[in-house]
């Protein structure tokens, strides 16, 4: 299966003002940007303020010494230094174009009254309070409840009894 925009050559820095650009006509009202590289991983973060709420969004990027960029896809050879930056660079550029789409996507379902902004970003959207994004806070709860239950999950279709 290929991944979307996996061979775009649309630069990371233009996806970034592109995202900047929709949540703006989409009504945001204040928007940042930052990153931080690490030896093991390096990560992106996009935030804006919109319908009074602060969304943050993580983008995690890969590490430029990941080996899956030192050797070719079938992993029998070493690429060239140039190789490998331009293969972690590729999946960079992919990664921000998949991210402006879900956004666009999300506000575009807000704006045509197909879900609302609270339910679209609800994961994304974060507590004054606390810092961090409600998906933070409720995905280990979710883990621990879905381990506690095994196999007890609702039914996927709900039928009238």
């Amino acid at each position: 299966m290929t991944r979307y925009a996996e061979a775009t050559t649309v630069s990371a820095d233009r996806s970034r003002a592109e995202i900047e650009r929709i949540v703006q006509r989409y009504g945001a009202t204040q928007f940042g940007y930052g990153w931080n590289e690490g030896a093991d991983h390096s990560m992106a973060v996009v935030t804006f303020r919109c319908h009074d709420r602060l969304v943050r969004f993580v983008l995690p990027l890969p590490s430029p010494s990941a080996r899956e960029f030192s050797t070719s896809p079938t992993g029998r050879r070493r690429r060239t230094a140039d190789q490998a930056r331009a293969a972690w660079e590729q999946t960079c550029r992919q990664r921000w174009r998949a991210l402006a789409l879900a956004i666009k996507a999300k506000l575009e379902a807000v704006e045509a009254d197909i879900t609302t902004f609270e339910d679209e970003f609800l994961a994304h959207i974060v507590d004054p309070a606390t810092g961090k994004t409600v998906g933070e806070v409720i995905r280990p709860a979710l883990a621990r409840s879905y381990a506690a239950l095994p196999g007890k999950a609702q039914p996927l279709l709900l039928t009238a009894e």
